[in-house]
């Protein structure tokens, strides 16, 4: 249940945002290695592609969070990203060639990696004593999602794939001047606390959390990249294939829509050790149920724990743990580490596995999710600090 829309925080403000950002990836992410398939790249060129765009989130999120940070311009910042990524990614239109795609990802990806660290924290700053609200905004990202996975998947059965970009671009559009209807939340500024981001870094919850982020993103690249690609090896339409991307959205939407009660019953620990074994299960059902629909769509229902719950606690364990003058350095090396670094390496192994047994790249997925679960579950016994007051304090002492 989504919940009525709480007085005081611009809910449909700050929804409609991600609504738009996340249409534009649900256009993307099903397709985009069907496209690049049918402009003639291999699976290793795929590969390469995919994990130019990821290697990107290893260095541009940083550089635009400290940026952030130090002058307090989140909302120019977006707004930059999202006109000059909408502008590099035209350049798609000119050629097709794997260099060319290359360098237009690469150059994309810089600008788009500005957008959505500093909108989130814009998002938490607006909701103020209302964060549990988070996962009731963020929920409409997931919506949109849908309606632009299935609504591509019908229509790229009706025309070529190859009009991808086209779709996009529009997109792109919407998103620039979305941006526009953004409000900056009025926070006072804040000094580092003593430390600093070293500190937090050196503490052993935040060095689990960062690692099994890694590995889950590094568990998720052979779906993200090649998922599209196993289902239309095994006979899948294009629309089906969006119905079936659509489904593990929807089981995500459940679990955003009812993100705070989950935290607050089973605390950060045990959710994202719960997330990273439903992980595991989801990988190895789908390696080798891909020729039953019916283990497929058990299979993306546990998207509500392999990206869902993860995130939902992520979110909150950054919140938590960093401080207001370091909330976007914060995400930026959330989405450094996991998306950028994981979602590369990832990406790469995936296109050379791909080719060998795609079995293969799900089962290697299945392992790392299970390293990631083993990391938290022996690095840090006992649940994490779930008084925000005290996290530093302890931290401070597992640094030591």
């Amino acid at each position: 249940m989504m919940g009525a829309p709480a007085a005081g925080i611009p809910y449909w403000r700050l929804s409609s945002f991600y609504f738009l950002y996340y249409a534009f990836l649900g256009a993307m992410m099903p397709y985009w290695s069907l496209y690049l398939q049918a402009v003639g790249l291999d699976a290793a060129a795929i590969g390469v592609v995919l994990a130019v765009m990821a290697a990107i989130r290893i260095v541009a999120p940083n550089l635009w969070g400290w940026l952030a940070d130090r002058s307090g311009r989140r909302l120019l910042i977006i707004r930059t990203g999202a006109f000059a990524a909408l502008i590099a990614f035209a350049a798609l239109l000119v050629r097709t060639d794997l260099w060319w795609l290359v360098a237009v990802v690469a150059l994309h990806s810089v600008f788009w990696n500005a957008i959505l660290a500093q909108y989130e924290v814009i998002t938490l700053a607006s909701l103020g004593e209302q964060v549990h609200r988070y996962g009731q905004v963020r929920l409409w990202g997931s919506v949109s999602f849908i309606v632009a996975v299935v609504g591509a998947g019908q229509l790229f059965d009706r025309l070529s794939v190859t009009w991808l970009p086209q779709l996009l671009l529009a997109l792109l559009v919407l998103i620039a001047a979305g941006t526009l209807l953004i409000r900056e939340p009025a926070v006072a500024r804040r000094e580092p606390p003593a430390g600093g981001l070293r500190e937090l870094l050196g503490a052993r919850p935040v060095q689990a959390f960062l690692a099994a982020s890694f590995l889950l993103q590094f568990s998720h690249a052979p779906y993200y990249g090649f998922f599209s690609l196993y289902l239309e090896q095994h006979g899948y339409t294009r629309a089906a294939t969006g119905l079936i991307w659509s489904l593990g959205v929807i089981a995500e939407i459940g679990v955003f829509a009812c993100a705070h009660r989950l935290l607050a019953r089973f605390g950060l620990r045990a959710i994202l050790l719960a997330s990273l074994l439903l992980a595991a299960l989801r990988w190895l059902m789908i390696g080798f149920g891909v020729e039953s629909l019916a283990l497929l769509l058990v299979a993306q229902c546990l998207h509500a724990g392999s990206f869902g719950s993860f995130h939902a606690a992520g979110i909150e364990f950054l919140r938590r743990y960093f401080g207001a003058a370091q909330q976007g350095q914060g995400q930026a090396v959330y989405a450094a580490v996991s998306f950028g670094a994981g979602g590369a390496l990832g990406a790469l192994l995936s296109g050379l596995l791909w080719d060998m047994s795609a079995r293969l790249g799900f089962v290697v997925a299945a392992l790392a999710a299970l390293a990631g679960w083993w990391i938290v579950r022996v690095a840090v016994r006992g649940p994490l600090v779930e008084a925000p007051g005290g996290a530093r304090e302890t931290m401070r002492e597992q640094a030591r």
